[in-house]
C-alpha cells in the first residue's frame, strides 16, 4: 500500500527514519512517532460534504453505499448528520473525495 505524505520533505525524512529502524539505529516508539508525524491524517466530514461527494459522483446513497461496503441507512444518517463515519469508512470517504469511487471500485 502507497503511504500518502504531508509533504515531499517528509516523505524523504520517514524514509529515511524507515532505513535507520530497518538496520536498528533507532527504536519502534521513534518509528511510530514519525508514522504519526508525516502520515497524512484523515480529517472528519460533515453532512454536507459527505452528500456533495455522492452527488458529484452521481450515485444513488444504496450505491454509494454498496461502494463502501456499509448500509445505505448508515449513509442517509451521515447525510443527516445521525451519525459520523470514523475509521475505515472515513477513510475511504477521505478516498472517494479526492480520487472518485473508482478509487475504490
Amino acid at each position: 500500500m502507497t503511504k500518502k505524505y504531508r509533504s515531499d520533505a517528509m516523505a524523504s525524512i520517514y524514509e529515511t527514519m524507515e532505513a535507520l529502524h530497518r538496520i536498528g539505529a533507532i527504536d519502534k516508539q521513534t518509528m511510530r512517532y514519525f508514522d504519526e508525524a508525516s502520515l497524512t491524517c484523515v480529517r472528519p466530514l460533515s453532512p454536507r460534504q459527505i452528500k456533495a461527494i455522492r452527488k458529484r459522483e452521481r450515485v444513488s446513497q444504496t450505491v454509494f453505499a454498496n461502494y463502501l461496503n456499509v448500509t445505505p441507512n448508515l449513509v442517509s444518517k451521515w447525510e443527516r448528520g445521525e451519525k459520523r463515519p470514523s475509521g475505515p469508512a472515513l477513510k475511504l470517504l477521505s478516498l472517494v473525495e479526492k480520487r472518485g469511487l473508482t478509487a475504490v471500485a
